[in-house]
């Protein structure tokens, strides 16, 4: 989650604001100054709405499990698309928390009891809300609150098709930022004799052959010793790495299938040769063995070679943490790059986006101030005196160097410059269930079955499935309403 603060901020005061309640923590509010940041975007025809013309914003109510607008500690740094919002259009924000777990089912109930909030996450895996959701009545269109074509909006409009059903969308994605990555500790790639990641990378020879070769290598069961390791492998070679979801939607908004697709049956066979040199760690059929609940266990042991993972969770913690898990940061043994690319493929190394934005409720008792919150996010995103804070506190707190800073950058252009998301996470449930036992036994049978043995078990029902989404989507781009749909 991206926080941000201008250059030309300027620090006045800061205050308790009182009343928050059973959460038992105070939001601290900081006043600043944003001098110059408008006049900038507004040379560029980028502007925000006229309060004149809006109001006031009024109170958003906000369900979550996490509030990512306001300060609670006087380490943290202000939001300044939030404090945008209170200044220019004397918004508030009323935050319901609610746990992770339980979001979808909070929802529906307070949709359903008529006390809809008026906005949450948007999401297509992590945060799921797209489109058995939308489907199910739970949020509505935003397009009569934000308008794609227009300046401060149009360069998500890609972003926002993958929200889309029929003309109507439901997402306000005010960012794209990328998503999972391959971690690795260079102190171990040396003792290997490998040849760096990020150097690969850099001379277009971050390939597939590659990073075979280095696992087969380095993979020793009578060592416990296994290249890979963790949930994301087979999503990230097999889907990410390919530049072929397994699921996607074609230009009419139908949901099709890629089981067939020649590059997918490359990186199928690619990843079953991999399970039968026994490169992925495996404890039977239990993969979290090594792990517990702690990605990266055994990388900076030299037991694991490569644990893809989002970038958060590998690099954005306590320096003691890393270390334990991943590497040494003072020593600079940790780096990460994207996914290997198919030699035979589009020449392209792809890389998961990570959608940044807001879904409207069902009934939201304010989607005009909820809009006004997304503009206001979306213009601190393209102000040019705006440095992300995630960047100081990755070099000064999490003792990233340089170099990890340019690869953030390079992933951030290849997420921004090639929109791939992930259909999966709010898929119908027995679509949703094919789909993750398809992935699972292609990571965890130890090359027990083929790929065409795999797809032979999974592919009639995925079809079945997503025959019958496309009909139900159908149905609600012609009549506004996909009454009945319970999955």
């Amino acid at each position: 989650m991206k926080k941000i603060l201008s250059l030309a901020l300027a620090l006045v005061m800061i205050f308790l604001l009182v009343g928050c309640g059973a959460r038992k923590r105070t939001p601290i509010e900081l006043t600043l100054s944003t001098e110059d940041s408008e006049a900038i975007l507004n040379a560029a025809g980028i502007r925000l709405p006229d309060p004149a013309e809006v109001g006031e914003a009024g109170t958003v109510s906000w369900l979550s499990w996490m509030d990512p607008f306001q300060n609670y500690d006087e380490g943290e740094m202000v939001n300044t698309g939030y404090y945008t919002f209170t200044e220019r259009y004397g918004g508030k924000l009323d935050w319901h928390e609610v746990l992770y777990e339980d979001m979808n089912d909070t929802l529906a109930n307070l949709v359903l009891a008529g006390t809809s909030p008026d906005m949450t996450l948007a999401g297509t895996s992590n945060t799921a809300t797209f489109p058995s959701n939308c489907l199910k009545g739970m949020y509505q269109p935003i397009d009569d609150y934000i308008d794609y074509t227009d300046p401060l909006w149009s360069g998500m409009a890609d972003a926002a098709e993958y929200f889309a059903l029929g003309d109507k969308h439901f997402a306000m994605v005010y960012d794209i930022v990328f998503k999972d990555v391959i971690p690795y500790n260079r102190r171990v790639i040396n003792e290997w004799g490998f040849d760096d990641p990020a150097e690969l990378f850099y001379d277009n020879e971050w390939t597939w052959d590659k990073f075979y070769e280095m696992c087969l290598e380095f993979s020793d069961g009578d060592q416990n010793r296994y290249a890979l390791d963790g949930w994301y492998v087979v999503y990230g070679l097999a889907e990410e790495s390919s530049g072929r979801y397994l699921i996607q939607k074609d230009e009419n908004g139908n949901y099709f299938s890629n089981l067939d697709d020649p590059y997918v049956e490359v990186a199928m066979q690619y990843i079953y040769d991999l399970s039968l040199n026994d490169c992925f760690y495996h404890e039977g059929t239990d993969w979290w063995a090594r792990r517990g609940d702690t990605s990266g266990t055994g990388v900076t042991d030299g037991l694991c070679l490569f644990c893809p993972i989002n970038i958060e969770a590998a690099y954005m913690q306590p320096v003691e943490n890393i270390k334990a898990l991943w590497g040494d940061m003072t020593a600079e043994e940790c780096m990460f790059v994207p996914f290997p690319r198919y030699e035979e493929g589009d020449g392209n190394y792809y890389i998961n986006s990570q959608p940044t934005g807001y879904m409207l409720c069902s009934g939201a008792p304010n989607p005009t101030g909820a809009a006004l919150l997304a503009s206001c996010m979306r213009f601190k995103v393209l102000d040019p005196t705006v440095v992300d804070i995630d960047r100081k506190l990755l070099k000064e707190v999490y003792l990233w160097t340089d170099e990890m800073l340019a690869m953030w950058d390079t992933c951030e252009r290849l997420a921004a410059e090639n929109v791939r998301m992930f259909y999966t996470g709010n898929l119908p449930q027995n679509l949703q269930d094919a789909y993750d036992h398809l992935n699972w036994d292609i990571q965890r049978t130890g090359g027990a079955n083929s790929w065409a043995q795999i797809k032979e078990k999974y592919s009639e029902q995925i079809d079945y499935y997503l025959e019958e989404l496309n009909a139900t989507l159908q149905t609600y781009i012609e009549t506004g309403s996909a009454e009945g749909f319970t999955a």
